[in-house]
């Protein structure tokens, strides 16, 4: 394993599943995805069955504060042995060129570890590695819970690089024909396809590695290199975890570093979509709420149809105000268009938060998910006692220059592609 202090990584040793096992069964997509939709988890159940999988390495967030929850952790902590030493995984070491393809195109990434002691995710951060939005602490617990015991981590985490003159990840795919493959499969339930090589070559790391200097070096002396894009709170209790640690372990210790992919924000496969919000089991009247916290400031436009509402919410531009869809919730229309003049917040994903945090906070519904696809949303919105609100998107070439002007963004303001698009666990690391 190779350390490169400066730019935060470690060329990892990774562990993948041997020769004899099926990838389509053993690749599950990222736990934070579809948490108000069993039917995908049972679906997924039903394909792996018995047969090794990442779904037996990981805690779907579904089932989290669920009676049966410190059984299944211990489950998987078993699990992750069982499979070390019965050789289901095999180690290898370098870097990996991995490409997912999707409906929209191919989203092409590099497998390396992160140094979190070059992580930050509080606001404001200077550090070289930074959150993208905000981390909600009380989420942290359970997530740092399951990587304590854990002797492996295998990774959701999508980070952000901004190469414009693709300079990092696209030579390497240029010379993929002369890379090893070492898989090539369909992901399960309408995930795309996933392809992976071996970068073993010195010359083509050390090419990978100089190109990433070179973007600290052009970033205006600001040390932002690396921005998480997808498992911000993973990577954050990652950290926690290691801040809690490190007296006892030294500094030279696998948790120091979490294995991540990263991407070009440039990447033409790489999409950006916005996360939206369902309220369940409503108590009071939201839009009430809102016509009390926002008075003169908030218009409310009723329109016909879902298709007409999603179509309103993504011709909106921010300006002198900032537009939300809202589907159900026992309006007398189904689907209004809500707009908010002179928003204190820069993004209409903060506006939008900030008054469901408020009423949340007054009682106002059981329970608050935050949703992809419009489709999801609205539908679920819709059923009695619920609320769905559609956000606009984000422009994506924004981000970085977002991040360094004003820090961290409102969680949950934006996401790495739709909810089947998310990154499949494939890969493995050691960490105790």
């Amino acid at each position: 394993m190779r350390v490169h202090a400066d730019l935060g990584i470690l060329v990892p040793q990774v562990y993948l599943p041997g020769p004899d096992i099926d990838p389509h069964r053993w690749a599950a997509i990222a736990v934070d995805q579809f948490t108000s939709q069993p039917e995908y988890w049972a679906r997924a159940e039903r394909i792996v069955a018995d047969a090794p999988s990442t779904l037996r390495l990981t805690l779907p967030e579904i089932y989290l504060e669920k009676p049966d929850e410190t059984e299944r952790i211990q489950g998987i902590q078993a699990a992750m042995r069982q499979y070390l030493e019965a050789g289901v995984l095999q180690p290898r070491e370098g870097l990996i060129y991995v490409e997912r393809t999707l409906g929209h195109g191919v989203r092409k990434g590099l497998i390396l570890a992160l140094d979190l002691e070059r992580y930050d995710y509080t606001r404001g951060a200077t550090s070289l590695i930074r959150a993208t939005e905000g981390t909600i602490v009380e989420r942290l617990p359970p997530r740092r819970k399951i990587r304590a015991g854990a002797a492996l981590e295998l990774p959701h985490i999508l980070v952000l690089i901004d190469d414009p003159g693709r300079t990092v990840i696209e030579p390497v795919g240029a010379a993929r024909s002369w890379l090893v493959k070492l898989y090539d499969f369909e992901l399960m339930l309408g995930g795309g396809r996933l392809a992976g090589y071996a970068v073993d070559d010195l010359a083509q790391e050390q090419a990978v590695i100089g190109a990433l200097r070179g973007l600290v070096g052009g970033a205006g002396g600001e040390a932002l290199l690396f921005a998480v894009g997808d498992g911000n709170h993973s990577l954050a209790a990652a950290k926690v975890l290691w801040e809690e640690l490190k007296p006892a372990v030294g500094m030279d210790h696998p948790a120091r570093y979490a294995l991540v992919e990263v991407v070009n924000i440039h990447d033409e496969g790489l999409s950006f979509e916005p996360i939206h919000r369902v309220l369940f089991g409503l108590r009071q009247d939201f839009f009430a709420f809102l016509r009390q916290s926002c008075g003169e400031r908030l218009t409310c436009t009723p329109v016909a149809s879902a298709a007409a509402l999603v179509e309103r919410v993504a011709a909106a531009r921010d300006g002198a105000g900032h537009t939300v869809g809202l589907g159900g919730g026992g309006s007398d229309s189904p689907f209004c268009a809500v707009e908010i003049a002179d928003p204190v917040a820069s993004l209409p994903a903060g506006t939008i938060q900030d008054l469901l945090d408020a009423f949340m906070e007054a009682g106002g519904a059981e329970k608050i998910d935050y949703v992809h696809g419009e489709e999801v949303t609205l539908r679920l919105g819709s059923q009695p006692g619920n609320l769905g609100l559609c956000l606009p998107h984000l422009d994506k070439a924004a981000l970085f220059r977002t991040v360094r002007r004003d820090g961290v963004m409102p969680r949950k303001t934006f996401s790495l592609g739709e909810a089947h698009e998310k990154r499949f666990y494939m890969e493995a690391r050691k960490i105790a």
